[in-house]
């Protein structure tokens, strides 16, 4: 029987990175609500430190540790953004940590999660397993593993983003939150049903790679291949074990956006609201524009994820 984490340890890990984390600011643009038909609000988690809603997390996380976990270090394993996140949050709480990334990772995501201080152990994402790697070495060095999305803490940190997002804009109608392997829909999700309950909670992952789709829909926890897809933060190849119980409880449905959906909000984002977005952040935002004959008149949240993405990569997409 899993311990899941609750909205009391949501509030909990708010009042830890309180001070660490940015209160990231939350945008609107009167061109969106016209085109959706509904007042839009995007919290900017690209503008959250090291560029993505991943620092929440991972600083709760770490700064949990005891005494023992810190002299011997962290190992995650991460496409990126929980990969610098880790890095940054070990190193300002004087912990080393050690990341095991994917070969074919954005350049940019690999040389901040280097410049943040972290080891890179580079694997292939189609061949090795990055969860094995991931224990192997702490078992042989004794780390505590940190994993991207499926852990109590890491989900409770996630979830203050929605928490934010609630505390300034009140409550919505309906949120969009993109969705890899769940941390931030189920954070998010704990903070819907405690401070918006009427609010429907929409998970968004990318055509490609729906393994939460097809896990929410057949009530069982589906594996896929790594998915091929420009939003390299939703690569993941099936749900954990806190997220998916907690999006089978208290989500609403599982939408998709296809790649081409997702660039053309990256051109949005650049264009009319001077912001980078990387396309994993824009699934949400896609997912609303596609529904928006059903959203006409409510108050509608996006969460923007990150915006780390290669410049040449964004140049290239969105030219």
């Amino acid at each position: 029987m899993l311990n899941l984490p609750t909205y009391e340890d949501v509030a909990a890990a708010a009042e830890r990175i309180k001070g660490h984390a940015h209160r990231t600011p939350v945008m609107t643009s009167r061109t969106v609500d016209q085109e959706i038909g509904a007042k839009v609000f995007f919290k900017c988690e690209n503008l959250q430190r090291m560029g993505a809603f991943k620092f929440r997390g991972a600083f709760n996380a770490l700064s949990k540790f005891d005494e023992r976990q810190r002299r011997a270090g962290v190992v995650t394993f991460s496409s990126g953004n929980h990969a610098q996140a880790i890095a940054l949050s070990a190193s300002l709480l004087g912990i080393t940590s050690t990341i095991v990334m994917p070969n074919d990772a954005p350049a940019s995501k690999v040389a901040a999660t280097r410049g943040y201080g972290g080891s890179v152990v580079i694997y292939d994402r189609y061949k090795e397993d990055r969860e094995e790697i991931g224990r192997k070495l702490a078992e042989d060095h004794g780390m505590t593993l940190i994993p991207p999305y499926d852990h109590p803490d890491v989900i409770a940190g996630q979830g203050t983003a929605a928490k934010e997002l609630f505390e300034e804009v009140g409550a919505l109608d309906a949120l969009f939150v993109c969705l890899g392997g769940g941390g931030l829909l189920s954070g998010s999700a704990l903070a819907t049903r405690a401070l918006a309950p009427q609010c429907k909670l929409y998970g968004v992952e990318p055509e490609a790679g729906n393994d939460g789709q097809r896990s929410f829909r057949s009530g069982a926890i589906v594996h896929i291949d790594t998915p091929t897809t420009i939003a390299d933060g939703a690569q993941t190849q099936h749900l954990g074990a806190y997220t998916f119980a907690i999006i089978r409880r208290d989500v609403d449905d599982i939408l998709t956006a296809s790649d081409m959906q997702l660039i053309d909000c990256m051109r949005f984002f650049a264009a009319r609201m001077k912001l980078v977005v990387e396309p994993t952040g824009c699934l949400g935002f896609a997912a609303a524009r596609e529904m928006k004959s059903q959203l006409h008149d409510q108050r509608i949240g996006v969460i923007i994820s990150g915006g780390n993405v290669d410049m040449k990569r964004f140049c290239s997409l969105t030219a």
